[in-house]
């Protein structure tokens, strides 16, 4: 379409819809009026660019209207109009005004005379519409002119302001502004999770041919599918969440507003729209056409719509949207705790899931023991689904609670850090035979660096009221063992997990002065400027060990 064409071709036809309007005196038949009203729509219209995705903002209740002419020669012009709504459903629709078979279409350079209009030019013309549409899809229309011919397009929005985008064009050879969609645009779900969610589509014909300059990108949200990325752009931003200025292009974290989250792995640049009404993601994969949604809710509904986007024009293609419910969490397993039985719970740090055990108390007063074996462990216990108790268990750990005959407690423990944690736990009415013995104020084991020789080693620890029985072990290690020695310790293991040749000895003590309550042991035959791990083990009337906190000490070298 030439410019110096339009402007000459323009004013031409202008001027002869301005004869027939004053030759409209007095409009005898509805068809009449309208033609004029028609006609009069031109004038108040604005030019549409070809070849250039034009946004237009529309007014409630107010038609906007945008017209462009052809020229056919000797071979049909063709064209098409794309038009897609970026928010609510809109009415558009495309007339046409032709020129009457011998009105000679347009002026020559050499015609000056275009005061007078000849009989022929005031024939009447044809108007008339050829296409209308409502409703918020992306639509095409693509059209063949044999005439030369001005073209109207009217706009109107009667739910609320909003705005769209169009685009002409006139060149239907030399490629398109939009990415191509597969002839099958839909998306799969091939497979679900409790918090993943598997999709694959069939790939776009311009992904493979142009990858450097094509990406496919994955919106999820929790709200409904948007048919272009447009209308998703429009609606995450009416919602008081703000998405990138180049989603497509260059998702860079300068852009991230505060109630977003950037997360990029293998690749993969991923954004996290954080609302009250839903999390939206958006994420941009290249030109793979599977990929596995990570970190969603159990149980919940999600919305999946896939954009082709040119990265070179930011146009967009919309697949069709699907959507998926992700699985219902599984029921942790619970396992029933009996009186006075002890239970040994072995955690696995890098699941982090929790471990569930049931009690129904038989009496008012309930008895919970915990021994914590190795790592780190939280419990969370609740009274007919009320919390009664929430901490980080350390040690050895004594929890009474006061409630009524046949109360439910649940008890959930789970691993706070990432290696494996165990720990042993009972629940018994209060007057049952305790399962540990009375334990002293502290579990330490204290050595004497005074008494230390190259030879001996002189330890102690506090002992309690009660007579018990006590036993020691050593065991020699290497200087780089000693940090693993201690943090690999199982509290909860007895004396029967060691080597027979560790043993050093085993004795009963007791003191009803507690301020007297302390016991020495000298430890002899030992290897000069040598590392010794020192273990005593308490044993109480039930049998089961309390295992006082390891103890490191090396000999003297020289003596």
């Amino acid at each position: 379409l030439k410019m110096s064409w339009l402007w000459m071709y323009l004013p031409l036809h202008l001027l002869m819809a301005t004869s027939l309007c004053h030759s409209i005196k007095a409009p005898t038949t509805t068809s009449q009026q309208s033609f004029k009203t028609n006609l009069f729509n031109f004038y108040h219209s604005l030019i549409l660019a070809d070849g250039k995705e034009t946004t237009v903002h529309l007014l409630k209740d107010i038609p906007k209207r945008y017209y462009f002419a052809l020229e056919a020669g000797r071979v049909l012009a063709p064209f098409s109009i794309t038009v897609t709504p970026c928010d609510v459903p809109i009415e558009w629709s495309i007339l046409v005004y032709k020129s009457p078979p011998g009105f000679p279409g347009k002026a020559t350079p050499g015609d000056h005379n275009t005061q007078e209009v000849s009989k022929s030019q005031k024939a009447p013309s044809m108007v008339s519409t050829i296409f209308n549409y409502k409703g918020n899809s992306v639509e095409t229309y693509m059209g063949m002119s044999s005439h030369s011919a001005l073209y109207l397009l009217e706009f109107l929005s009667t739910e609320r302001d909003t705005h769209i985008t169009v685009y002409l064009t006139t060149d239907t050879t030399s490629g398109h502004l939009y990415p191509e969609l597969p002839t099958d645009p839909r998306i799969d779900v091939i497979g679900i999770g409790h918090t993943t969610v598997t999709l694959t589509w069939k790939h776009s014909p311009s992904a493979l041919q142009h990858r450097d300059s094509i990406q496919y990108c994955l919106l999820v949200n929790e709200k409904h599918n948007y048919k272009s990325l447009c209308a998703a752009e429009t609606a995450i931003r009416s919602s008081g969440m703000k998405l990138p200025a180049t989603f497509a292009l260059s998702l860079s974290p300068y852009l991230l507003e505060p109630q977003q989250v950037m997360i990029l792995s293998n690749s993969e640049l991923s954004i996290i729209n954080k609302a009250s009404s839903g999390e939206v993601r958006q994420v941009c994969m290249g030109t793979r056409n599977t990929y596995t949604v990570p970190n969603l809710s159990p149980s919940t509904q999600y919305y999946f719509d896939v954009f082709i986007v040119n990265l070179l024009t930011n146009a967009s293609a919309a697949y069709t949207g699907t959507f998926a419910r992700t699985l219902e969490e599984p029921q942790p397993k619970v396992t029933e705790l009996k009186d006075g039985k002890v239970i040994h719970v072995v955690l696995d740090g890098k699941k982090q899931k929790a471990y569930s055990l049931q009690y129904q108390a038989r009496h008012k007063k309930i008895h919970f023991t915990f021994q914590l074996c190795r790592g780190q462990i939280w419990v969370h216990i609740t009274r007919n689904g009320k919390t009664v108790a929430s901490e980080n268990l350390s040690g050895l750990r004594y929890l009474s609670l006061k409630g009524k005959l046949l109360d439910t407690y649940l008890v959930q423990l789970r691993s706070t850090e990432e290696s494996n944690s165990s720990v042993k736990v009972q629940a018994s009415p209060h007057f049952h035979k305790p399962l540990f013995p009375l334990l002293p104020e502290s579990l330490k084991i204290k050595s004497f660096s005074k008494l230390r020789t190259c030879r001996s080693v002189t330890i102690a620890w506090l002992g309690t009221q009660e007579e018990s029985k006590y036993c020691v072990y050593r065991k020699r290690i290497e200087e780089d063992q000693v940090w693993g020695e201690l943090q690999s310790a199982d509290w909860c293991s007895g004396p029967e997990s060691r080597h027979k040749s560790e043993k050093v000895l085993c004795k009963y003590f007791y003191d009803l002065n507690l301020q007297r309550a302390v016991t020495t042991e000298t430890i002899k035959g030992l290897e000069a400027g040598t590392f010794y791990l020192f273990d005593v083990y308490l044993f109480g009337p039930s049998g089961i060990p309390v295992r006082y906190h390891s103890k490191v000490v090396k000999t003297r070298k020289k003596c």
